[in-house]
């Protein structure tokens, strides 16, 4: 049984009920049995349909913001915004997918030579509560253009953003069996990624998840992608200029109430700019409008459970012991944590070492640049890291001293259909998004042909 619950109200929303083993199998041999098909199809037919999804998700932007709302506690406005970005992920993989599967050609000791990009089968994913509707399109839409079938175990806590995105597929008109939401139990996991049907698998988790799914993937020899956590430094030297990127880099730590695998953890501040940039963080994280997630002029409201709060709330202690202050926020009620600056914060403390999920920021002051990057890159996670400098140039040359999937510059580190997304160490394998993500769930076949 699921029961779902309003992070905000605290009342229950719905109870569902999970399907039987038989029940899995019977929707695995759907999967398989129209992946023969839909491998198939004429790839201009597969993105005629994935570009009816996107005008779905427009028309019903406000229905499904809304559900968000109500099952994870998202402000309605960043609700309508995620939606409106579901949009865009198909409509890029309509418009490049035939570019991106097309034959490369090699020139070769043969008279004819190409590379080509074969469907793997059915994919299974395992998808997160933080960002529902956004976390799976960015893996449906390449993933079924490539010509794979899909098969989705969301969390639990946003259970009926699993079924309207099923029936959103189906709206659509993709075939039954193309895009299957599954209502099942973790122990049921290993079975299906065991299941000869299922060729792949893409988490996006945490750390302790993707290492178990890797360990069931790798017993099974079978494909994994995961996205996991990120502890992200935002470095601030002394030329940024915080009165043009304030707003940016608030925002980095605070949206979706600091639920976010890319959020920025870490503020590692030079010494020369140090209280100028905390009275203006201060002063910018205070102006948050925090209430209810329904009113349109909420920016904050709560997390989206009275347990991941109580989470936070134990990092944030662990390092007060440790000598942390707060500098603004830290008081819970339920799920809603208020948002929350510590200063004084170093190595040796939670909020340093682990990934906080939700609205604290934990501000690191260094002596000068050298420190600022040798601390950032001090972290088993490698997701994304982000500078705010003038100096662009001398920025740029810094780029392989961080180890992480993504360096941002004056930008808050943030995922975009036409850039591979993905990190490394703890955070992670594999790329997502771009044409990189769609060549993650493809069979890169060597074509050699004498005549």
């Amino acid at each position: 049984m699921i029961t779902t619950k309003n992070p905000y109200t605290q009342n229950e929303l719905k109870t569902y009920h999970l399907i039987s083993d038989k029940e899995l199998n019977q929707k695995l041999e759907l999967a398989d049995e129209q992946f023969r098909s839909w491998k198939s199809l004429q790839i201009k037919d597969r993105t005629k349909l994935l570009s009816k999804v996107a005008e779905l998700l427009i028309e019903r932007k406000e229905t499904y913001a809304k559900l968000m709302t109500d099952e994870m506690g998202k402000p309605i406005t960043q609700g309508i915004a995620e939606i409106e970005k579901c949009a865009w992920v198909c409509d890029f993989y309509a418009k490049n997918a035939e570019d991106f599967l097309a034959d490369q050609l090699i020139e070769a000791d043969t008279d004819e030579s190409f590379i080509s990009y074969d469907p793997l089968g059915v994919i299974l994913a395992i998808m997160p509560w933080n960002y529902p509707f956004w976390q799976v399109m960015r893996f449906a839409a390449p993933t079924l253009m490539a010509g794979n079938t899909a098969l989705l175990k969301h969390a639990s806590s946003t259970t009926q953003c699993a079924i309207e995105i099923e029936t959103l597929f189906l709206d659509a008109g993709f075939p039954e069996g193309c895009f299957q939401t599954l209502l099942v139990s973790h122990q049921q996991i290993e079975d299906i990624i065991g299941n000869d049907i299922v060729k792949a698998v893409s988490l996006t988790g945490s750390e302790a998840a993707g290492r178990t799914i890797a360990e069931i993937a790798g017993k099974n020899l079978k494909k994994a992608v995961l996205e996991l956590g990120g502890n992200n430094a935002c470095m601030v030297l002394k030329d940024a200029d915080l009165d043009k990127y304030m707003d940016t880099m608030a925002w980095a730590r605070m949206q979706n109430a600091g639920q976010s695998c890319i959020a920025a953890k870490r503020f590692i501040v030079v010494e020369d700019i140090y209280d100028e940039f905390l009275s203006k963080f201060k002063s910018k994280v205070e102006s948050y409008m925090v209430g209810n997630p329904t009113d349109a002029k909420t920016e904050i409201s709560s997390m989206a459970s009275t347990k991941l709060a109580e989470e936070v709330e134990m990092q944030v202690q662990k390092s007060l012991d440790k000598g942390a202050t707060v500098c603004y926020g830290n008081q819970r009620d339920h799920a809603f944590y208020q948002p929350t600056i510590i200063e004084n914060v170093t190595k040796d403390m939670p909020l340093f070492r682990e990934e906080v999920f939700g609205p604290v920021a934990a501000i690191i002051k260094v002596e000068g640049e050298e420190e600022a990057y040798e601390l950032a890159s001090d972290t088993k996670f490698g997701l994304g890291s982000m500078v705010f400098t003038a100096d662009v140039d001398k920025t740029k040359r810094r780029i392989e001293q961080i180890a992480d999937g993504a360096f941002f510059i004056n930008e808050l580190v943030k995922s975009d259909p036409r850039l591979p997304f993905g990190g490394t160490k703890a955070s992670g394998y594999g790329r997502e998004l771009s044409k990189e993500g769609m060549m993650e769930f493809v069979n890169v076949k060597t074509v050699y042909v004498k005549k």
